[in-house]
């Protein structure tokens, strides 16, 4: 049998299914065993079938496609996201967009705007959404997923990372190995991630280096805004003793400023960041920092956007907390390891209230 113009029957008599469940499968819909599932994906690729998507859209009113808005598609962080968001989304046989937002509220509102119509349901990672940009942007029937915000709705879940208690036990462990002095090198000033993990730098200092005074420097998730941090830190009088950077990015960047000045890490500064993206175990010395497990996050927030198109499946909104762990590696001075931060994920146990 020649494969060119394979139909939906020709995969369900190789199959040895019905049609319904051929359908089932390959719509995402849920209500086949996973063995049964395999085997109609496996026949399909055999027989190269290649569903009409307009036609099955005019059925089923779905375009199989989810959006995602990001800041930047720029960088590790965007590119581990993404890729944990596009293995999810493959394994239920749906189709991913992508599109940013780094321009600008307006840029975001176009962003989103632009696939109203073109998705099923949205993952939106933006500083600039809030209640009134959902309100004014999103149809009220479209599904959609928070990413790292603040906002409470009773419509979208939300999935945030513990950045909070993630900084909090990097400075302990900091203050631990006998660094009272340590800078912090912030991210963008509107960012949820930047702010949260700020704030755990404060409360940390305040708990184990009491009466330290706090040392911040702006940067903006760039390794440029690391690298100028990292000199004007080595500047100040007295110079800190460790500096945790709120990205990774920036630290990397930070570190060149201090080898590019002849100032040993650990030996002379103890430096630590956040994320834990690829190239921080390669860098020399391997970076200490928080780890969030990123394509997991991109696979969970795209669980529970599939569970949201699945009425059946459907769950309150909800906030979801990641917990985190710090991996201790050559550029703190401490004991290499991974030490749990003092928080487990978490759901919020009832539905939001507007």
């Amino acid at each position: 049998m020649t494969t060119k113009n394979a139909t939906i029957k020709d995969v369900a008599r190789e199959a040895n299914v019905s049609v319904a469940s051929v359908s089932r499968v390959l719509n995402g819909l849920g209500g086949v065993t996973p063995e049964t599932q395999k085997i109609v994906r496996e026949v399909a690729s055999r027989l190269n079938y290649i569903p009409d998507n307009a036609a099955r859209s005019l059925i089923t009113g779905r375009t199989h496609t989810i959006g995602a808005v990001l800041p930047d598609l720029y960088g590790e962080f965007f590119s581990e996201l993404i890729r944990g968001i596009d293995l999810a989304a493959r394994a239920r046989g749906l189709h991913l967009l992508v599109s940013s937002s780094h321009d600008g509220v307006a840029d975001a509102a176009a962003a989103v705007r632009a696939m109203r119509g073109r998705v099923d349901g949205m993952l939106i990672l933006s500083e600039y959404v809030d209640a009134a940009f959902l309100e004014a942007n999103l149809p009220e029937k479209l599904p959609a997923v928070l990413l790292d915000s603040p906002v409470k709705s009773a419509r979208y879940p939300v999935l945030n990372i513990d950045n909070r208690a993630g900084a909090i036990a990097m400075v302990r462990h900091l203050t631990e190995a006998g660094h009272q002095q340590v800078a912090f090198i912030s991210g963008p000033k509107t960012n949820f991630d930047a702010q949260q993990r700020e704030k755990g730098y404060r409360a940390a200092m305040t708990k184990h280096a009491p009466g330290m005074p706090l040392t911040i420097v702006d940067g903006d998730f760039t390794e440029e805004s690391g690298y100028r941090a990292g000199r004007e830190l080595l500047a100040k009088k007295p110079r800190p003793q460790a500096v945790f950077a709120a990205n990774d990015m920036m630290a990397i960047g930070c570190l060149f400023a201090f080898k590019e000045a002849g100032i040993d890490v650990p030996g002379d500064i103890a430096l630590a960041g956040f994320d834990d993206i690829l190239i921080a175990r390669y860098v020399t010395p391997p970076l200490s920092t928080v780890q969030v497990r990123i394509a997991d996050l991109g696979r969970i927030a795209l669980e529970r956007l599939a569970a949201l198109l699945n009425p059946a499946g459907s769950t309150p909104a909800s906030v979801e907390t990641l917990g985190c762990d710090i991996v201790i590696r050559d550029s703190c001075g401490g004991k290499r390891g991974v030490t749990v931060a003092p928080t487990k994920p978490r759901r919020s146990p009832r539905p939001l209230r507007t």
